[in-house]
């Protein structure tokens, strides 16, 4: 299989979904400038940069999915989500609703969040929740280039909004992507390692830092079982509830604020109904409810390390 980077991985999937379908087509901050390769190949009507205006850019793709195509909008970092979320609340996750099914959105975000590049509050802020909040939309964040790949190519064809997060950090981390067709169905998490002691669950670069938090574990013979969530709506909360029946034990961790993030909403569940399996209370760890620090130092700070979730880990399967 190639190696390539999720930033390679989305380009990918937007040359295949484009070639596919054309009724897909790419605009927002950036994207010509950004895409040489899609502009060549479909040209200025297809792919095409704007001002920068959020609310217009997302407010122009719900009118585009109304008549029948399939638009795909960059807007860049999460917290310029703010300016659009009109559009994309009131009336993309909305209308389909609101219209008795009579209209499709079939609309896909992309917007960069997470820690990793130093950019500051003002252009980091995990703010998915909001979104897994909202009725009518779908949530992505993968941690892989291989998930970056087949989910946005699912999210495409997906009937309705898909919010698709980027984390900053994995942007450039090269990973093996298959070959040729290759999609994944929203709302279906994958178990990356098995285990019997511990659940750990997450999504975005926090997944690796379970994986990492996993091996110390097993050098102390705790086994843990690692769930990249991979879409946060839909949630595969079967998955969770399977692997916490097994272990007993979870932890959630996410590099978003702890505070009603969607970790509480996973936890919430478990108790709900995996309370009798459970052997040890549930934790969650998730950064701290402040604005995203530029100090590249506090900025790490913030996201829950390796050696935090071991800790956590081993204080409940002590």
């Amino acid at each position: 299989m190639p190696v390539i980077t999720p930033f390679e991985a989305i380009g990918a999937a937007l040359t295949e979904e484009m070639r596919r379908d054309p009724r897909v087509l790419i605009f927002g901050e950036g994207v010509a400038t950004k895409r040489h390769d899609l502009l060549d190949e479909f040209g200025p009507a297809r792919v095409r940069n704007t001002p920068l205006a959020e609310g217009i850019i997302a407010g122009t793709a719900v009118g585009a999915a109304a008549t029948g195509l399939r638009p795909v909008i960059d807007l860049l970092f999460a917290p310029f989500l703010c300016y659009a979320m009109d559009q994309l609340v009131n009336s993309a996750g909305k209308l389909r609703f609101i219209s008795g099914g009579q209209f499709a959105f079939p609309m896909v975000t992309l917007a960069m969040t997470g820690g990793g590049w130093g950019v500051g509050a003002q252009h980091n802020h995990n703010n998915e929740a909001w979104f897994v909040h909202s009725p009518g939309l779908k949530v992505v964040m993968p941690s892989s280039a291989a998930d970056f790949k087949s989910l946005l190519k699912a999210a495409i064809r997906d009937n309705n909004p898909v919010l698709f997060f980027i984390d900053l950090g994995l942007l450039y981390q090269a990973g093996e992507v298959p070959e040729g067709e290759h999609l994944l169905p929203l709302g279906k998490a994958s178990v990356l390692r098995t285990g019997s002691d511990v659940t750990l669950v997450s999504y975005g670069k926090t997944v690796h830092a379970c994986l990492a938090a996993a091996q110390q574990l097993a050098e102390a013979a705790i086994s843990a079982e690692v769930i990249d969530l991979r879409s946060l709506k839909p949630l595969d909360e079967e998955a969770i509830m399977a692997s916490v029946h097994k272990t007993g034990r979870l932890v959630v961790a996410h590099e978003a604020a702890k505070m009603a993030g969607v970790g509480a909403e996973i936890a919430a569940q478990v108790a709900e109904r995996a309370f009798a399996d459970l052997r040890a209370p549930i934790i969650r760890l998730g950064g701290p409810d402040a604005p995203a620090a530029a100090s590249h130092p506090l900025e790490q700070a913030y996201a829950p390390s390796a050696e935090a979730i071991c800790a956590a880990a081993r204080s409940i399967c002590a």
